[in-house]
């Protein structure tokens, strides 16, 4: 599942002193966080939740996209990539002589994780710029011809899908409901659910598809729906951002004692946990990433400072909102504000930001293999032998100057 989720890590890289070939027409977005090295790993995260609508005139540029409802666990996405590239940059043994940096951008999530990691697949296919992500599980982003070059380190729903059905049937619910995001990730998961729920004879009384955006009344026809069906087991292949609007629905109309069946995209969401919606979806169950230790990584998290750096202030909004204070120098007509200004002495060990609760790290390790597997990739192309490459000739890559196509070949031995 993103993007949104959540959602993706990206490998664009570039050369220390190379010079762009192109430049995009319209506002420059600015990254959230960056560090120089020779090869620079590129990330996309959904930092905010929400998009801010606007009314484009179509007759000035509007911008880049506004977004708000910052999301501590993004942050935590990005940082772990940070995490990781310093421990390649330390290591002695992998990729030596040669400095990792980093240009992380957000992504609004208009799209769940796997609809915008197949945006981006298909924009870098054509060019040979692998894409990796640590959490889209559209089964659809398998086929090699329209995305060759996605790779992945979560497992593809279509084994998912399957074993929904197989725990399904396990407990003897053979009559249920169905509930899906309106996205790639939920329409294509519920269609292999569906298939393999027929083979295994469990029958589906209603299967509706509900997304964020939609108006309240598409919700509370899916309430409704739910409240006049006779099944009481809710098959939901949903993203947790959709299902927390609709769970906070059944939650106000009382709709409990249902027992709900989740895919990795919601059954460990952290929302789903709070008091209102656990009263109605308590006792659920379903399929989770494996959980994962990272040793140094919350320490790391918790150590964390901001900067004020163009294009290197990703942690600024969450530094202000967990201590009540403003890194932003204040000007004379707002310097009667009653926000104090940050002290620098504050420490994030001392709150209890979701930012550095790592109890849950299994989609943590997936972005921390991922960005290893870019530094395996590219050590291989580096340590490549003259006449015993794998390109024409038996020739190896340009350490100087390796091409993104080069570090495609290299990365599919690791991933696959």
């Amino acid at each position: 599942m993103l993007l949104i989720a959540d959602l993706l890590l990206v490998s664009l890289l570039a050369v220390r002193g190379g010079e762009p070939m192109c430049q995009t027409y319209g506002t420059k977005e600015q990254s959230q966080f960056h560090k120089e090295g020779d090869i620079n790993i590129g990330g996309i995260f959904s930092f905010h939740q929400n998009p801010v609508s606007v009314n484009p005139s179509l007759q000035v540029n509007p911008g880049t996209i506004q977004c708000e409802g910052l999301d501590p666990g993004e942050l935590q996405y990005a940082y772990t990539m940070i995490f990781a590239i310093g421990e390649i940059n330390n290591s002695s043994e992998l990729l030596p002589g040669v400095t990792l940096g980093y240009t992380i951008f957000d992504s609004c999530p208009r799209e769940t994780t796997s609809t915008s990691t197949i945006g981006i697949a298909r924009t870098m296919g054509p060019f040979h710029i692998p894409v990796i992500s640590h959490s889209a599980t559209c089964a659809c982003l398998s086929n090699r011809r329209d995305y060759p070059s996605f790779f992945r380190t979560i497992p593809s729903d279509l084994y998912q899908s399957k074993a929904l059905a197989k725990l399904v049937k396990h407990f003897g619910w053979t009559w249920v409901g169905a509930i899906r995001t309106n996205s790639d990730y939920g329409n294509d998961g519920m269609a292999t659910f569906l298939e393999a729920a027929e083979r295994e004879g469990v029958c589906v009384e209603y299967s509706v598809a509900i997304y964020r955006t939609d108006p309240r009344k598409r919700f509370l026809e899916v309430v409704d729906i739910i409240k006049k069906s006779t099944s009481k087991v809710i098959v939901a292949f949903a993203d947790g951002t959709d299902l927390d609007i609709l769970i906070k629905e059944l939650h106000a109309q009382n709709v409990t004692g249902l027992q709900w069946v989740g895919s990795e995209g919601w059954i460990t969401y952290r929302y789903i946990a709070s008091p209102v919606n656990y009263a109605v979806v308590q006792g659920a169950v379903g399929f989770a990433a494996l959980n994962a230790h990272i040793p140094g990584l919350q320490e790391f998290l918790a150590n964390s400072r901001p900067s004020t750096t163009a294009g290197d202030q990703g942690l600024v909004e969450l530094w202000e909102t967990a201590f009540g204070c403003t890194l932003t120098p204040q000007t004379e007509t707002h310097a009667q504000s009653s926000v104090p200004a940050c002290s620098g002495k504050e420490s994030l060990w001392e709150t209890n930001t979701r930012f550095t609760d790592v109890s849950d790290a299994s989609l943590l390790n997936n972005v921390y293999k991922a960005t290893y597997a870019v530094a395996h990739a590219l050590h291989m192309l580096f340590t490549c032998k003259d006449g015993q490459g794998p390109f024409e000739n038996n020739t190896c890559a340009d350490r100087e100057n390796p091409q993104t196509w080069q570090v495609n070949i290299k990365k599919s031995q690791c991933l696959n």
